[in-house]
């Protein structure tokens, strides 16, 4: 059986005997969309004839099979049972409550004021439990996606996927039984912390088992579920919920220290790094790859994008496309398809596609020459307004190298470029000194290559190759 304490705190008041029946019935109600046969019912304690109280009663789990206990074993054993938790919570979520009023919770404003709300509560644990500059990144990098990405939540909410969900899942709270998970305890005293993203739900559990050490049962459910669902989760939004579950969390180990829990203090510090992490790696990038024809622009581009989770746009796919650009089979400098009107359409439709990819959470690397210093500062006002941390690469490589490359990719005919020495010749005398960018010289080891343009990444993004 489970009792409520007479207690009363700034959410909840149990003080009296009708609000702890209703807060029990509420929770066996609610905890019966995943787990009615461990919700047995509310019972009545009696004492001399009357009632004095009341409690939830349930039926007892093996602790052994916690998924917060198998996670700690081989991976052939949680493997199986991860999956099994991820296809029972995309049942629940596509079957879940769904209305504008819970959609209310989860747009960008929502959930910024929701994480001012917990950071307002953490700020006098600062100095004694939390680092005041690790607090003071995360608020900053939470607040700077969320002022971009407002048409992320919006698209969020217009395809369905916010619904009343689970709101605190905890692998300690999963039970793996031979006929399927069971799945307890979600929030029942504030309706408004269950309505929810989907992928906040599951960045809650994937917060956790990241928590317990076992990143790679994080990563299956994750996997698992958009699989279930048949769909991408765009991985900003996901590393963002995961920060703010953390965030909760630290709020809570907080609490518990306020309480007299000495471990809690350590464990609070290690889930607001954890948070920041995943912010980190939740940054919205704009990288530019710029050069001369033959410089391996698109090599490294293609590199780093996959490096980063980021999509590549290139000029030259743009450039066939474009509408009324002629073709010529040796286009000279200025000409054809690469005349300055072409190019100028070009450019503009590169920045276009890729304003719309940053504003729903997606990082971008543009690759294209860049010469024009103009184009150059129309991308960084695009990153400015879509608050996209912009790196400029310029990929350099000796005369010889670069003229090699363009003759054999010519012969072979199998890349879209139609950049031909001359082109290159006539290109490298116009193109001025581009200072902003890091210079990354292909004609080394492509791996360090790519090294080279990694560093020239800050942040813990590049976690997610």
């Amino acid at each position: 059986m489970k009792f409520r304490k007479p207690l009363r705190f700034d959410f909840l008041d149990l003080t009296s005997l009708s609000a702890r029946e209703e807060d029990c019935r509420r929770e066996v109600d609610l905890n019966s969309r995943l787990a009615p046969d461990v919700y047995i019912g509310v019972a009545d304690v009696s004492a001399r004839g009357q009632v004095v109280d009341h409690a939830v009663l349930m039926r007892r789990l093996p602790a052994d099979r916690s998924l917060a206990e198998l996670v700690r074993r081989p991976e052939a054993i949680w493997g199986p049972e991860v999956a099994k938790v991820s296809s029972v919570l995309e049942r629940f979520h596509a079957r879940a409550q769904r209305s504008d009023a819970i959609s209310a919770h989860a747009t960008a404003g929502a959930v910024r004021d929701a994480f001012d709300g917990n950071v307002k509560e953490m700020r006098r644990f600062v100095g004694t439990v939390l680092d005041q500059d690790t607090l003071d990144r995360v608020v900053e990098a939470v607040h700077r996606y969320l002022k971009g990405r407002s048409r992320l939540f919006e698209s969020r909410i217009d395809s369905g996927h916010i619904c009343d969900g689970h709101g605190d899942l905890q692998a300690s709270d999963i039970y793996c039984l031979a006929d399927g998970p069971r799945i307890l305890d979600c929030l029942q005293f504030d309706d408004a912390l269950r309505c929810v993203d989907v992928v906040a739900d599951l960045a809650f559990l994937a917060m956790d088992l990241d928590r317990l050490g076992s990143r790679g049962a994080a990563e299956l459910l994750v996997d698992r579920y958009e699989q279930f669902a048949g769909e991408v989760i765009p991985r900003s939004l996901l590393d963002l919920y995961i920060a703010l579950r953390a965030q909760v969390r630290t709020k809570v180990a907080c609490i518990r220290h306020e309480q007299g829990s000495a471990e809690s203090a350590t464990e609070a510090a290690q889930l607001l790094l954890l948070a920041l992490a995943h912010l980190e790696r939740a940054e919205v990038r704009l990288v530019l790859v710029g050069g001369l024809p033959g410089t391996g622009k698109s090599t490294i581009a293609e590199r780093l994008a996959t490096a980063i989770g980021a999509e590549v746009i290139r000029s030259d796919e743009i450039r066939r496309a474009t509408p009324g650009a002629r073709y010529a089979p040796t286009p000279g400098y200025l000409e054809g398809r690469y005349s300055p009107e072409t190019t100028r359409r070009v450019y503009s439709e590169l920045l276009r596609r890729a304003a719309g990819r940053l504003s729903v959470g997606q990082s971008v690397v543009l690759d294209a020459s860049w010469i024009d210093a103009t184009q150059r500062r129309a991308a960084e006002d695009l990153a400015e307004a879509a608050t996209a941390h912009l790196t400029e690469l310029h990929c350099v490589a000796p005369w010889p190298v670069a003229e090699r490359r363009i003759r054999d990719r010519l012969a072979r005919g199998d890349d879209i470029s139609e950049a031909t020495v001359a082109v290159a010749r006539a290109m490298a005398l116009a193109e001025p000194e581009w200072l902003s960018a890091v210079a990354v010289d292909t004609s080394k080891d492509p791996e360090e290559s790519l090294a080279d343009a990694l560093a020239s990444l800050s942040g813990s993004a590049l976690d997610r190759t």
